[in-house]
């Protein structure tokens, strides 16, 4: 989920944790287990700051090992540990099991994006993308501020977050159905569909689809139930030659084959150097398919310059790729 979503999360634990007769009897218990809530509801998004890196090592990394198994126990240990120095008097195991429900949510409610994670690390480095929630879901926000807001007015905070937490869960098992509705019709509609990469909008009706199958990708819309093929590609597989095995040892277009799990891809020489892009197909946005990575060979089989990442132009990108400005 988006950053805002993981804090408001993050204070609704807090209030719901007054059912807890430890936290409810103990100001200065609450005061910690809130805390506690805040930040560990954000704490496997602190890798976030991998991005001031470069976007190879955002994206590869990104949700990755701060997202695993023995990171969520890490971080529920050091959390409460940490705020235990501060508050020494409170209940170290109360303050440590709410803390560490935070990580678990964050974690939890990160799997159901298209994005993904890789939550089950050290077990298996798959990501995982149930892709039935948007990153950034307005109801759900919104029912999180309805109960800050309620909260403030003097409502019961552990019975108010008990009931909207009861409706949260009853629209995630609604968005699921929605999706494997979707997968259905797809599945009956292409008998020999291999995978199918579901992306949510902000609106409730909408959806991105990318079906592969075994010869072709789809590019899709739902609208409504209704599903539209807006783009076809034939599925080529990679070249084994020595320019793209050159291109695959590239930071950023390694990053991107680790992350991408449906991508096309194309090759444009150019007078001095040859072009290799790889365009992730869940991700369309006005007629653009804007995440790729792009790596400049030039005749001497030297990489130039590449990049990855969100690209809305085609201007834009040639910017990052000016040699010089972004070197590899």
């Amino acid at each position: 989920m988006d950053t805002g979503t993981h804090i408001v999360m993050g204070v609704a634990l807090g209030g719901l944790a007054t059912l807890d007769p430890a936290v409810q009897q103990d100001p200065a218990l609450f005061s910690a287990v809130l805390a506690g809530t805040v930040i560990g509801s954000h704490a496997p998004d602190f890798d976030t700051i991998l991005k001031l890196k470069n976007n190879a090592v955002y994206i590869r990394h990104h949700r990755g090992a701060t997202h695993s198994i023995p990171a969520v126990i890490i971080w529920g240990v050091l959390i409460a540990g940490i705020i235990h120095l501060l508050a020494p008097g409170v209940s170290l195991l109360h303050l440590w099991a709410w803390t560490a429900l935070a990580v678990v949510l964050h974690v939890l409610v990160d799997i159901p994006n298209a994005y993904g994670t890789q939550a089950y690390r050290p077990f298996t480095n798959k990501w995982v993308a149930h892709g039935f929630i948007n990153t950034f879901d307005p109801y759900i926000f919104m029912l999180h501020i309805a109960g800050i807001v309620a909260w403030l007015l003097g409502a019961n905070p552990g019975y108010t977050w008990l009931i909207i937490y009861t409706v949260i869960v009853l629209y995630y098992v609604k968005r699921y159905m929605d999706k494997r509705e979707i997968v259905k019709k797809i599945q009956d509609h292409f008998s020999d569909t291999e995978q199918i990469a579901t992306s949510p909008t902000i609106k409730q009706n909408k959806w991105r689809v990318a079906i592969t199958t075994k010869n072709n990708f789809y590019v899709g819309a739902v609208n409504d139930g209704h599903i539209e093929i807006l783009d076809e590609f034939k599925r080529i597989p990679l070249p084994a030659n020595s320019l793209f095995r050159l291109a695959q040892s590239d930071k950023n277009i390694a990053a991107f084959l680790s992350f991408s799990p449906v991508y096309r891809w194309e090759v444009n020489d150019f007078d001095d150097y040859t072009e290799i892009r790889f365009i992730d197909l869940r991700y369309r946005s006005n007629e653009r398919y804007p995440f790729v990575a792009v790596a400049q060979i030039d005749d001497n089989m030297r990489i130039l310059n590449s990049y990855t990442g969100w690209i809305f132009s085609e201007q834009k990108l040639q910017n990052k790729l000016d040699v010089g400005d972004n070197p590899v």
